[in-house]
Order: structure tokens, then C-alpha cells, then sequence
């Protein structure tokens, strides 16, 4: 492969993976790991790999964590918060990321003709009311619609979210959205978390030891249980709680390393 070749071939896939982290837009909320509105709290330990953040109100709202300012003033660090995170302090440093927020959440919800709708625990194409279930399958890309008749969505058994680098998966659920405890989503074929978006209506809660995927789009609470983790970011519209929990960013440096693959 020739030097030209190889750069032509690495901007194209770069187009892809940037088309398909960009489906929904998170714009500079995509920066943290962890935003809220009304605040972020945690019992030791938790690990967060990226930055936090909250706005309108300011690091009073930041509970649990013990911080350090920056002789700048306008971030702190924490031993909680892990490889180069940064806890912003200042009200104004997230206000912009906010609103980039809340318009991804609308963008999320917002999106219409789903490929599934209402899943129930009995068959993965039938309409149902009461309760959705995702447990115990395997997702493939596309559009889940959970509407306002289902008041809850469980993962109440393992699942897989399969599909490659470059495909997206949109989860709108109209109320809460469960995970019971231990359980967890696995990723297969290449999917990214950065390209998987849970948006919540109600509260998202995953249990005790469990371990979650993806990007978290929530108009209410946020609560990880003792143990739980995420690979993703949390960005919520109301209070996020911690219970000595680990989130970690989605890192761009596997789809370098899957362009890498390809390139061989």
C-alpha cells in the first residue's frame, strides 16, 4: 500500500467513525464523563476516567468527592476522579455543555420510525404494555422505541449489543430504565459504546455489581448501586448518585487501533 493510498484510506475510515460518533450529536457534553444539573454525589470510592461537571449550580452540588482546585481556579482534581480527569468547579465552566445536552436528549427523543418497538420479554417484535425486557438478547443496530404504555424497561438478565465500528443503536424509553444487580451488556462484532444512546425519560438505575454500555441521555435521576460500572458517560438532567462505581469514557484509541486492523 502506497503512502497516498494508506492516507486516503485512513481519512475515509476516519469519515466513517466520525459519521457514526456523531449520530446523535452530543456536541461539548461529549467532553465528560460525568454532567448533571443539579449534582453529582458519591461514596467512596468510585473511579471516573474523564471529566465532571455541573450547571446552573456549582461544586457545592459535587458531594463525596474530595477535591483539589487548580492554581488556575478553574478546575480541580480528585483522587476519585482518574487519568487526568478534571472536576470543573465553576457553574459557567459546563453551562455551554448543558444545553448541548439537553439538545442531544431531544435529538435522541425526537427520532422516529423504530426499527423495535415496545419489546417484551416473551418475543423481541410484539408490542407490549407494562414492562419492556431487553435481557437475554442479542441487540442488533437500530432504532428501540419504548413508548409511554411501557413504565419500565429491565435488564434483568445478561445481553449483547452486537454490530460493527460503524453502526448505532438508539434506546428511547418513555420511563425508567433497570438493571438488576450483577448483571451485564456485552459488547460483540465491534460496536462501540461511544455509538450506543439510552435516552431516559425517567430514572436510570443499574444494580449492584452490574455493568452497563453506552451513552446515558436522562431527564431524571442517574443511581449506580455499590460495585456498579459503566463504560460511557453519564449526562444527566437531574442528580447523579454514585455508590463507589466506575465510569470510564468511551476512549477513541480503539477505532485507531480497529483502523490499524484494517490496514494490516
Amino acid at each position: 500500500m502506497t503512502k497516498f493510498v494508506l492516507i486516503a484510506a485512513l481519512g475515509a475510515i476516519a469519515s466513517v467513525s466520525a459519521a457514526a460518533l456523531d449520530a446523535v450529536n452530543l456536541g461539548s457534553a461529549g467532553d465528560y464523563a460525568i454532567l448533571s444539573k443539579t449534582g453529582i454525589s458519591t461514596v467512596p470510592t468510585s473511579a471516573i476516567k474523564g471529566d465532571i461537571g455541573v450547571s446552573p449550580i456549582d461544586s457545592t452540588a459535587i458531594t463525596g468527592f474530595s477535591f483539589t482546585a487548580d492554581s488556575t481556579d478553574t478546575f480541580a482534581t480528585s483522587t476519585q476522579v482518574v487519568g487526568g480527569g478534571k472536576v470543573y468547579i465553576h457553574a459557567s465552566d459546563s453551562k455551554v455543555a448543558i444545553g448541548d445536552m439537553e439538545t442531544a436528549y431531544t435529538d435522541a427523543a425526537g427520532r422516529t420510525d423504530p426499527d423495535y418497538l415496545d419489546l417484551c420479554p416473551s418475543n423481541t417484535k410484539v408490542p407490549c404494555s407494562g414492562s419492556g425486557d431487553l435481557g437475554g438478547k442479542t441487540l442488533g443496530p437500530g432504532l428501540y422505541t419504548f413508548n409511554t404504555s411501557v413504565k419500565e424497561v429491565n435488564i434483568f438478565t445478561d445481553c449483547t449489543i452486537s454490530g460493527s465500528s460503524a453502526d448505532m443503536w438508539i434506546f428511547q424509553v418513555a420511563g425508567d430504565l433497570t438493571m438488576a444487580a450483577s448483571m451485564r451488556i456485552t459488547l460483540a462484532g465491534g460496536a462501540l459504546a461511544s455509538n450506543i444512546v439510552w435516552q431516559v425519560a425517567g430514572k436510570v438505575e443499574v444494580g449492584t455489581g452490574a455493568h452497563m454500555e453506552g451513552i446515558l441521555l436522562t431527564k431524571t435521576a442517574a443511581v449506580f448501586k455499590t460495585g456498579s460500572s459503566l463504560n460511557g458517560r453519564i449526562l444527566a438532567q437531574t442528580a447523579v448518585t454514585l455508590q463507589s462505581s466506575t465510569v470510564t469514557q468511551p476512549d477513541l484509541r480503539r477505532i485507531l487501533a480497529q483502523t490499524a486492523d484494517i490496514l494490516v
